[in-house]
């Protein structure tokens, strides 16, 4: 005889990563269904943004996925720089791949970290976190904020890397090397994790393909697409990385994908410090005195591979100072939406482990 109860997990729970309410159905330890409720932290940034002019916009698109900040920037950038048909210095577009590759490992970095503290090991997020804190010192260096930086601008960016940005960046990559394959251990090394994370949340390809998951997840269930391969965008098709794929389909294969991953990026950073050329960091036709006036005309969709995978932004320009539309393809939207088909039939516990597997982040689904 089957007993069943509802419990809400969130939106206040820890482990929800973001205030987001899980009603889940359970017969006794067995999830039979999820109801996700999102919209606790809805800020309405992309009406915001039609009320402000083009180059204001920046900082409320760092605040989406406030976790990888720089990716949100530039999707937004290469969207309103198309729009205006406005060229970007070839530096600053090697200098965007290098702080959008730093951004993506240090949001890999909470995600990871995360995860240990979901499953009760408080060790591995110490050492996430302080690796990530190397790279906020990196982008304090470059932009004078830590986490909404604010960085890169139409045009450009608003600072040139100089002689001490450049060697913090390599001084960190050299010790990364080696401490993520610490970290990494630190977990395989944990048959809680084995146990919490091997075989649990599944998703089968086509359900992420109907679900529009993208990112980690999609490749973790065998499909290899990533936009900086499939549609290059800044100098994505002059260096040399891989697309890791995974059959597994589950929670581990998620980690494991993830971890290589940042092996990735590890090695597009140091191609883009060794193409790095001299040159402006930004166009002087976006004269800075004058960024309020910067018009744009007709309809525009771009987009980035983010941390969590596929984050879009489409821009309507009516030839005014300010943007008619904006709207952004949130990855975080799709992914955390699938939650529920990969957890029926699994354990409570094992919900835990697949939230933390999803990276959502509540600002940019809430957006």
């Amino acid at each position: 005889m089957s007993h069943w109860i509802e419990l809400n997990v969130g939106p206040v729970h820890p482990s929800t990563h973001g205030i987001y309410r899980f009603r889940v159905k359970l017969n006794e330890e067995t999830v039979e269904d999820v109801d996700i409720t999102i919209g606790y932290l809805h800020r309405n940034a992309e009406k915001i943004c039609e009320l402000s002019y083009y180059a204001n916009n920046t900082i409320y698109f760092d605040r989406m996925d406030y976790i990888d900040a720089m990716n949100m920037e530039l999707a937004y950038l290469r969207a309103a720089e198309t729009l205006m048909g406005m060229e970007v210095p070839e530096r600053a577009q090697w200098i965007r791949m290098i702080m959008a590759e730093l951004s993506r490992i240090a949001a890999r970095m909470v995600g990871i970290g995360a995860l240990g503290l979901d499953l009760g090991m408080l060790t591995p997020f110490f050492h996430t976190f302080h690796e990530r804190e190397k790279i906020q010192n990196i982008f304090v260096e470059a932009s004078g904020g830590r986490q909404e930086v604010n960085y890169m601008s139409i045009g450009g960016v608003y600072q040139d890397f100089n002689d001490t940005i450049i060697e913090e960046i390599k001084e960190f990559i050299s010790g990364f090397k080696g401490k993520l394959e610490e970290i990494v251990k630190m977990y395989l090394d944990s048959e809680v994790f084995w146990q919490r994370n091997q075989g649990t949340g599944i998703l089968e390809p086509e359900v992420a393909l109907d679900y529009g998951v993208t990112g980690p997840m999609l490749r973790a269930s065998g499909i290899a697409y990533d936009v900086r391969k499939d549609s290059p965008y800044l100098f994505y098709d002059k260096v040399n990385f891989d697309v890791p794929v995974t059959n597994t389909k589950d929670n581990l294969g998620r980690f494991l994908l993830k971890a290589e991953e940042l092996r990735q990026s590890i090695k597009i950073i140091e191609q883009c410090l060794a193409k790095l050329p001299d040159g402006p960091f930004f166009n002087p036709k976006a004269k800075k005195s004058a960024m309020l006036l910067l018009k744009g005309q007709g309809d525009v969709f771009t987009r980035v591979e983010s941390e969590s995978g596929e984050y879009g932004v489409f821009i309507r320009g009516d030839g005014g100072l300010k943007p008619y539309r904006i709207h952004a393809r949130s990855p975080s939207f799709k992914n955390l939406a699938v939650v529920p088909v990969m957890a029926r039939g699994g354990l409570i516990a094992d919900l835990i482990a697949t939230i933390a597997s999803t990276d959502a982040v509540a600002g940019e689904v809430d957006r």
